[in-house]
């Protein structure tokens, strides 16, 4: 028999292989969604993906699929303005794209009508598993996404970090910001306790990140 490492190791790694084959298939955008009444039926799990506007969400959406024109990126803040939904056929699993929050430029009765329907979207869906809420490696936690931590840790709803272009600095930076942005979450009840790194560009952090998920839907399965 192996030691209790190595079948930490062989679990690792088949997920990571899990993850490389559950990404390695072809995903859609399948529709935008600005309602709650015409978001698909409940019927295979949802991971979310949040995070304030040019924090690289339709990136690293690209990255994870491998796809580089699945999510339309722009450089203009606030270019997703609704819940966009990804599907691969016969994955049992539905990429949810929220709208980018934190924004000044766009009018305040057009962010409050997107911040009501994602908290409609976070306490009202059953079959999301996880939100993965994105920081920018650079600037760490801001004022702006406390606000959605806390948005989710009163639904309830399972989050957690992935700090994206962590390629644009260097290790001791990504390090002490690691520290930093742990420390806050410890204090969260519903935050993961892991973080992820990633960089789009570089691929850095894609397969802990597809592996991450493809545990989520094993588990999801049982």
């Amino acid at each position: 028999m192996g030691a209790p490492d190595d079948k930490d190791d062989d679990r690792a790694a088949a997920f990571r292989e899990a993850g490389r084959l559950l990404f390695a298939r072809p995903w859609v955008f399948r529709l935008g969604v600005v309602g709650l009444d015409t978001l698909p039926p409940a019927d295979r799990i949802e991971i979310a993906f949040a995070g304030r506007s040019n924090v690289g969400k339709s990136s690293l959406l690209n990255a994870l699929t491998g796809q580089n024109g699945l999510a339309r990126t722009s450089n203009t803040p606030g270019r997703t303005q609704e819940i966009n939904v990804f599907e691969s056929e016969g994955s049992g699993l539905r990429l949810i794209d929220m709208p980018g929050y934190g924004f000044a430029q766009a009018p305040k009765a057009k962010v409050e009508a997107w911040t009501r329907l994602i908290k409609q979207y976070l306490q009202g869906r059953p079959n999301l598993r996880r939100v993965f809420v994105l920081i920018d490696s650079r600037h760490g936690i801001k004022a702006v996404d406390e606000t959605i931590l806390d948005l989710l840790d009163t639904a309830a709803v399972s989050y957690q970090v992935v700090l994206t272009k962590a390629d644009k600095i260097g290790a001791k930076a990504l390090d002490e910001v690691s520290a930093k942005v742990l420390a806050k979450l410890a204090k969260r009840p519903a935050a993961h306790p892991d973080l992820l790194a990633t960089s789009s560009e570089k691929g850095t952090g894609m397969d802990d990140l597809r592996a991450t998920i493809a545990e989520l839907l094993e588990q999801s399965s049982h």
